[in-house]
């Protein structure tokens, strides 16, 4: 079975991360059959609290053989994480004005879908401009040393 690991590879030039945690989601037959192959996406997915509970609003695509019994493709699903975790990320997301963002969705050993959050605040352009200066100079940086070596 091919290993599945979906990136949000915007969500790192956007935001900082401050934390990270890892959660598990409640998901349906055709969700992780969807997600296994490979019809699922992180790109504008975000998390939200809702009556004490994390819900996450992402795209995972209908699977092909579900029927009648499909499930909706951004439909809201429930982030498992423990009653301290929450009740921590909850603080922080209404006090300070820090976003809780999905970066990166896998699947474990036993089969269970999780997915890494992590606590975000959203970054200045000044922030992007010196990232792009960063990624470039440490990209020339290899370059040299490729020739060198």
């Amino acid at each position: 079975m091919a290993e599945i690991n979906v990136k949000n590879k915007k969500a790192s030039f956007q935001y900082e991360f401050l934390e990270k945690y890892i959660a598990g989601i409640q998901l349906l037959g055709t969700e992780i059959k969807s997600i296994r192959d490979g019809k699922a996406g992180l790109v504008d997915s975000f998390c939200t609290f809702d009556k004490h509970e994390l819900y996450v609003r992402m795209f995972i695509g209908e699977y092909s053989h579900g029927g009648y019994v499909n499930h909706d493709p951004r439909r809201e699903r429930k982030l498992l994480l423990t009653r301290k975790e929450l009740n921590k990320l909850e603080k922080k997301v209404q006090n300070v004005g820090l976003t809780i963002i999905p970066i990166r969705m896998f699947i474990t050993d036993k089969g269970y879908a999780k997915l890494e959050i992590a606590l975000c605040r959203g970054k200045k352009m000044a922030d992007k401009r010196q990232d792009i200066k960063d990624r470039d100079s440490k990209r020339e940086l290899d370059r040299i040393k490729k020739r060198n070596f």
